[in-house]
């Protein structure tokens, strides 16, 4: 039986999903923020799902009636069971409507998912320990002697962006989970929050060393490369008989694209595309980004470094929405 399990984008949502790895087997993550986000993403675990039996688990995000109404009415004829734990009191309404709605504000969504997968496989004394620091932080129990331990924690969750989740989603929740199972090497120390914000540095370069060791700028590059490289297809576009690669939110895009390009002469550029609807033309070579930057979105710059802004991008959640738009707005200016 294959288990979906959605959840909010923050150290608590996470911590959820941390929490249904260590019990079920089986498992697709998905994540995602209020709102539209999380129609997009429940459309897209709804049309996955065929004749088998499945589960969607949905933690530490709430749901307005609309929203339960709808996914039940997409769900109907289909062998799915729905879960919805949280604590938000905004779910209040649904949760006294909806069955499988299960609301409880005194604890944080990890807390309760910890409770209801322990009472059914058994309790873990490392993985509750952990779960009672997120509690701690989540609903703000500033007393709490795991409290500052929190705050360590929920910050790091909130700048792990070495991996953009849009593009590379199993990877991005693969460095979650190993953040998070380096957090629970801490739990029994004394100045626990210390000893772990002294060595986060650290720990996040090693989940990205592979040879020799390096600033975590260019390990996480070097790593980013890899995956690019290794998803040529799917990231590669055309632009006037040369070829490029599209990146999405990738961030120092000078240092990644500039790697990308040496590692793979067979592009001629390489172009970042941001949600604020800024593009980074990059090359390596001959072949002249500005002239390209100016043509698309009356850009400009340097040769080999050129920037422009698509007015008419559309942000989305999906990497294939936002290839899509890009190759149109070449098709658009290039007549091809």
């Amino acid at each position: 039986m294959k288990i979906y399990h959605l959840s909010h984008t923050d150290l608590d949502g996470y911590s959820c999903q941390f929490v249904s790895s260590f019990y079920l087997k089986n498992v697709e993550f998905y994540n995602s923020n209020y709102g539209k986000e999380i129609d997009k993403k429940m459309s897209h675990i709804i049309s996955k799902i065929g004749d088998e039996k499945a589960v969607i688990l949905i933690t530490d995000l709430n749901l307005t009636k609309a929203q339960c109404q709808s996914y039940e009415e997409q769900l109907k004829g289909k062998d799915v069971k729905l879960i919805l734990l949280d604590h938000h009191q905004t779910g209040a309404e649904c949760a006294q409507e909806f069955s499988w709605y299960y609301l409880d504000n005194s604890r944080s969504a990890t807390k309760i998912c910890y409770d209801f997968f322990s009472a059914m496989f058994g309790a873990d004394e490392r993985l509750g320990a952990y779960c009672d620091v997120v509690n701690a932080v989540d609903i703000w129990l500033k007393d709490d002697p795991n409290f500052e331990l929190g705050k360590v924690c929920m910050g790091a969750i909130a700048g792990a962006k070495e991996i953009n989740k849009v593009m590379f989603e199993d990877e991005h929740i693969e460095y979650i989970f190993y953040l998070m199972r380096n957090f629970c090497e801490f739990l029994s120390l004394n100045n626990a929050h210390i000893e772990l914000d002294n060595r986060l540095h650290g720990i996040k370069k090693e989940f990205f060393y592979l040879k020799n060791d390096d600033t975590l700028s260019n390990l996480n590059s070097n790593y980013l490369v890899r995956r690019l490289g290794a998803n040529k297809d799917k990231f590669s576009i055309n632009y006037r008989g040369s070829k490029g690669i599209l990146t999405y939110n990738i961030g120092s895009a000078s240092v990644i694209g500039n790697d990308f390009l040496v590692a793979n002469p067979e592009f001629d550029f390489f172009i970042d595309m941001t949600s604020k609807k800024t593009m980074s033309f990059r090359s390596n070579g001959e072949f002249d980004v500005s002239l390209m930057a100016k043509e698309l979105c009356d850009g400009g710059g340097h040769k080999n470094a050129s920037g422009g802004f698509f007015a008419g991008f559309s942000d989305s959640y999906n990497y294939d929405e936002i290839k899509a738009q890009v190759v149109n707005l070449i098709n658009k200016k290039t007549g091809e």
